[in-house]
């Protein structure tokens, strides 16, 4: 109950925060029409915040290699929250280095400092072909002015920036055992209604991966989908297919934008739109970290439900049903129901709402046309939507009410 009535302090105080600023600019109401000139390498510290700038050098950093984006983005802002957490606790060994840290570190230190530490020992792990390029931010960021009533000399600055490569070196050993990709999830039943399987690699997503904060797997498990061959399952593939034939320039672009922005492989346009709010409403470093804790931790865990209930239902995709449904983009090597898309976006969106309820229409919004998008390009019914956007609410809703220090197996 305590740690309970924490969180809900904690909640109030970021979104006080977020609503008692005046916007800079006006905010766009969907993901497609979210584009920024400034890029990570442009970013001041001292204007942007350590927390923003350091998760804009991951998103460009990960537009260039294959990785898992949202296994990325849970472990670096996991780092970054603990090192914040750390930075002004006297008593971090205890509560975030069980371990023992390098060494003693003043009782006070620069939180943005840490978080940069943090953020640079995280990414050199994830991008080791890239690591003259973290190491160039982080002297960037030590060459910035100081945090708004906060100075520091060199001295002071790698203090802190060295607990906070501790800190990430216990997040990045915490990571090393997640089981991501490791459970495979067979092969579907044969018959009417389940998945098609081709032969090919099945996605494993993160199936029956460690969550950090679902008590289990399938939590949040939606029902069955519609029986095949009923009426409500008719209706739905008809949609899809009155889509495919009628499907009009505006739902092609919006298909195949977020096809290509979101992904298992990427999700730029939601760690995006969470980095505009911050630097909009002028959020301090430490909310800002524990904000994008909390949507990377309930898009990771919203995917373990996800699929979960993938490689429980089996479900067959719109066009494995109907053939002359056309696909302008390609068909995804994992069952239908419910919609990654949708959980994903459903769990971003329920976060940000929740810290910036004042930004709710526009990203509901987004979430509806990522959502929506799948529908578009001929892959999934109106069902395998709203089961992922519930899921990801869902999701959404216990991760921002969790005792964010404590997820499971730490």
């Amino acid at each position: 109950m305590r740690s309970h009535i924490r969180a809900l302090a904690i909640l109030a105080s970021v979104t006080l925060a977020a609503g008692c600023s005046e916007p800079t600019t006006t905010p766009t109401a969907t993901g497609s029409s979210q584009q920024s000139g400034e890029t990570a390498a442009t970013s001041k510290y001292q204007d942007a915040g350590a927390t923003a700038s350091w998760n804009a050098l991951a998103t460009s950093l990960a537009d260039r290699v294959a990785i898992d984006q949202g296994r990325m983005y849970a472990y670096l802002s996991m780092a970054q929250f603990r090192a914040a957490m750390a930075a002004n606790d006297p008593d971090r060994e205890q509560h975030y280095s069980p371990g023992g840290f390098h060494r003693r570190y003043p009782d006070r230190l620069s939180v943005s400092a840490a978080i940069g530490g943090a953020s640079a020992a995280v990414l050199r792990s994830f991008f080791p072909a890239n690591v003259d390029e973290i190491n160039a931010a982080l002297a960037a960021q030590q060459a910035s002015p100081p945090e708004t009533g906060r100075g520091h000399n060199s001295d002071d600055f790698e203090d802190a920036a060295a607990m906070g490569a501790d800190v990430a070196a216990e997040v990045l050993a915490y990571a090393a055992s997640d089981g991501v990709g490791l459970t495979d999830p067979g092969t579907p039943p044969i018959g009417d209604g389940y998945w098609k399987w081709s032969g090919g690699p099945i996605v494993r997503g993160n199936y029956r991966a460690r969550a950090f904060f679902l008590a289990s797997d399938d939590e949040f498990r939606p029902g069955p989908p519609p029986a095949f061959g009923s009426a409500e399952y008719l209706a739905a593939l008809g949609e899809v297919r009155q889509i495919s034939d009628t499907r009009t320039a505006e739902q092609l672009a919006i298909a195949q934008y977020w096809n290509l922005q979101q992904s298992g492989r990427r999700n730029a346009p939601w760690n995006n739109k969470a980095v505009e709010l911050i630097r909009r409403y002028h959020v301090s470093d430490a909310q800002a970290a524990r904000i994008m804790f909390m949507m990377s931790a309930a898009v990771y865990d919203a995917l373990v439900g996800c699929f979960d209930a993938k490689y429980e239902y089996w479900f067959i995709r719109p066009p494995q049903a109907d053939p002359l449904i056309t696909l302008p983009i390609g068909l995804p090597p994992h069952p239908s129901y419910p919609s990654a898309h949708s959980c994903v976006s459903g769990s971003s969106s329920g976060v940000l709402k929740a810290l910036f309820p004042q930004e709710a229409a526009s990203l509901d919004a987004m979430s509806q046309e990522a959502s929506l998008s799948r529908l578009y390009g001929g892959i999934h019914y109106r069902f395998d939507m709203v089961a992922g956007l519930a899921l990801g609410n869902a999701v959404a809703d216990k991760v921002v009410h969790s005792d964010l220090n404590h997820p499971n197996g730490l």
